[in-house]
């Protein structure tokens, strides 16, 4: 495969802090990126197949996502699915070595937000990640806040407390309670959260999402009115009393 190794000097001023997923199984495909990243202040989280870019992209919040579409794992376009279901906010620029206009369709249909075939220009690669991260660069404003009640929950420093007392979670029970606060008063059935919180591919039991909320009713109880409540038959829901 061959590249265009010519490194855009490009403004460095809307890039701080930029951490960009970099999904693909070559090695020197994401060499290639995470060098021109760090060449333009960014940062790069390397992924080598689906599930790794998945846990990387709950876990990290990157700003923006670079994906392959031939990935070991995983079709290419479920994976996509998937990742907008989840953050549907976060950009996904998709590499691909098979190009056409179905190809590119499918792409941009089950939500990625731009497309260039392989192989590709570097410098076109990096034009249009800055395209991406202008659009949806923070405008100053203070990062947003999940609160329902007493409780709340910061997306992007994952800090948790209730009635002001922090709250220390794992990286599932954080993804289980932002599931639960981004839908409150709202029935979630187990099969739902499943799907939302757990891999698309875990093919798990019922009884993990049980054990979990658990969890979480310890540890946001504190003493307090419970706010994670079951609904007998259907699922839980979560409210402030």
């Amino acid at each position: 495969m061959e590249f265009n190794l010519k490194t855009p000097r490009l403004s460095g001023s809307d890039s701080t802090l930029t951490r960009i997923l970099t999904a693909d199984p070559d090695p020197n495909v994401r060499g290639l990126l995470t060098l021109a990243f760090r060449l333009e202040g960014w940062h790069a989280i390397p992924a080598d197949d689906g599930a790794t870019a998945l846990a990387h992209l709950r876990a990290q919040r990157p700003h923006l996502v670079v994906t392959e579409l031939a990935m070991p794992d995983v079709d290419g376009l479920v994976l996509l699915a998937r990742m907008h279901s989840e953050f549907p906010e976060t950009p996904v620029l998709v590499l691909a070595a098979e190009d056409g206009e179905r190809r590119r369709i499918g792409c941009l249909a089950v939500g990625a937000d731009d497309y260039v075939a392989k192989p590709f220009n570097l410098e076109e690669v990096m034009l249009r990640l800055k395209r991406l991260r202008r659009r949806t660069a923070p405008t100053g404003s203070a990062p947003a806040k999940l609160v329902v009640g007493d409780l709340e929950l910061d997306e992007e420093t994952r800090e948790v407390n209730r009635s002001g007392v922090s709250v220390t979670l794992t990286d599932t029970e954080f993804r289980l309670l932002r599931y639960l606060m981004r839908n409150p008063r709202r029935v979630l059935s187990k099969r739902q959260i499943l799907h939302q919180v757990w891999s698309y591919d875990f093919g798990g039991r019922a009884s993990i999402v049980e054990l979990y909320i658990s969890y979480l009713r310890r540890k946001i109880g504190h003493g307090d009115a419970p706010m994670i409540h079951t609904v007998r038959g259907v699922g839980y829901v979560l409210k402030a009393d």
